[in-house]
């Protein structure tokens, strides 16, 4: 069973940075797709970042596109979401996500795992 757990999160100005961490675990070889979604009160939860296992082949929300970067390392078996010049838009729960595909994908209903999420927000 895939455990994800995130951390990271905090309360920030406007124009700072934060680093999201996702620790996985009993991940096998089909779950090559890792995500960062998210959620703010009322809203849906939407995509913000994907990358594959296998290759670190990226894809990124055009909302955070040029602020925020996602990268894995392989040895920790850890993602991360780099959010810079945060802005109090970007507040949410931010979850991670694991889907059994090879490709990436942004489609939320594929991913299969969740990790319980973390809070960001960013006051003005």
């Amino acid at each position: 069973q895939v455990q994800l757990v995130e951390s990271g999160g905090g309360l920030v100005q406007a124009g700072a940075s934060l680093r999201l961490s996702c620790a996985t675990s009993g991940r096998t070889f089909s779950t090559n797709v890792m995500g960062w979604f998210r959620q703010a009160p009322g809203k849906e939860r939407d995509f913000v970042a994907a990358i594959t296992w296998r290759g670190g082949i990226a894809a990124i929300a055009e909302s955070v596109k040029g602020r925020f970067t996602i990268s894995r390392d392989t040895v920790k078996n850890t993602v991360y979401l780099q959010m810079n010049t945060l802005k109090p838009e970007d507040t949410a729960v931010y979850y991670c996500a694991a889907a059994a595909r090879s490709s990436i994908t942004r489609i939320r209903e594929e991913f299969g795992f969740w990790g319980q999420g973390t809070q960001v927000t960013v006051s003005s």
